[in-house]
């Protein structure tokens, strides 16, 4: 059987990278899929997400490479949270890995939530 269990990938990503990590998520056909409630093997819909724009902060250490920024110095800039459905935990895996790879962060911040059926 395969696993229909929900999670909630979210993101952090400046707007200027915004669509390359969703064409990124959204290229793995394992993303943003919403089933109908009866048949999760139909599809109604694709490419879902939920952005939100706000303030993100962070002072790049020593050693780092910042793709934004100056170590040792305060950078505050906009970014975009992004939050996406993915089923099956392997499923959140290669997103997660996709994300990453389009990601412009030396370190992309990302949070998966495990969400419960009610």
């Amino acid at each position: 059987m395969v696993d229909q269990t929900r999670y909630k990938l979210c993101y952090f990503v400046p707007p200027t990278s915004l669509q390359a990590t969703k064409d990124a998520i959204f290229g793995t056909n394992l993303a943003g899929i919403f089933s109908s409630l009866t048949d999760v093997n139909k599809t109604l819909y694709t490419d879902v997400c939920w952005e939100t724009s706000g303030t993100g902060r962070f002072i790049p250490g020593p050693d780092s490479t910042p793709d934004i920024g100056t170590p040792g110095q305060l950078e505050v800039l906009e970014e975009v949270r992004v939050e996406v459905q993915v089923r099956g935990k392997e499923n959140v895996k290669h997103v997660v890995d996709a994300l990453k790879q389009a990601h412009p962060y030396e370190v992309p911040v990302y949070e998966v939530y495990r969400m419960e059926e009610f």
